[in-house]
C-alpha cells in the first residue's frame, strides 16, 4: 500500500504541475476578460488536485516508513533531523513547502470567486500561481538533487 501512495503523490504532482502552469497560461492570456466557467473549472480542478495530494501526504508523513515512522524506528530526535540534510528536507522543508504553495493555489481558488476587477483579479491570481509553481519545483525532491533526497521523476513506473 505504501508503495503504490507514493507512486500517486507522484504522479499527482505531476498533475499540479501541469494545471498550475494551464492556469498561469489562462490568467496570463486571458487578463482583460471576465473570469468565466471554464476559469473556474481549471482553477478547481488545480484546487482538488492539490487538496487530494495533501491528503495523501499527510498520510506519507504520519504513517509512512518514510515520513515521522523514521524517528521512532531509528531513534533520532529532532536535533539529528535538523542537522542532517536529507532528513531536514523530508521531514521539514518538503512538507513546508508544498504545504505553503497548496496553500497559495487555495488563496488564488477564492480569488477566483470574488467580484472584482477582471485585470486585478489575473493579476493576483497569476502571482499566486507562479509563487505556487515556483515553491512546488524548489521542493520536488528531482533526481538531481543530492543523496538522500534524490528520486526518480515519475516514481509509479519504478
Amino acid at each position: 500500500m505504501y508503495g503504490g501512495l507514493l507512486g500517486l503523490h507522484s504522479l499527482i504532482r505531476w498533475a499540479m504541475i501541469i494545471f498550475l502552469i494551464i492556469n498561469i497560461i489562462r490568467v496570463n492570456v486571458e487578463s482583460d476578460q471576465h473570469f468565466d466557467k471554464v476559469d473556474r473549472a481549471w482553477s478547481l480542478r488545480l484546487l482538488i488536485t492539490s487538496h487530494i495530494n495533501l491528503l495523501v501526504a499527510v498520510y506519507l508523513y504520519f504513517w509512512g516508513q518514510n515520513g515521522l515512522q523514521i524517528m521512532e524506528t531509528q531513534k533520532y530526535t529532532w536535533k539529528d533531523v535538523m542537522e542532517t540534510s536529507s532528513l531536514r528536507f523530508w521531514l521539514v522543508e518538503h512538507p513546508t513547502m508544498m504545504l505553503t504553495s497548496i496553500v497559495l493555489i487555495t488563496v488564488s481558488h477564492t480569488f477566483s470567486k470574488k467580484d472584482i476587477e477582471p485585470k486585478r483579479k489575473h493579476k493576483i491570481m497569476s502571482l499566486l500561481y507562479i509563487a505556487a509553481l515556483i515553491i512546488i519545483i524548489a521542493g520536488v525532491p528531482w533526481p538531481f538533487r543530492g543523496e538522500g533526497i534524490a528520486r526518480p521523476i515519475f516514481r509509479a513506473l519504478y
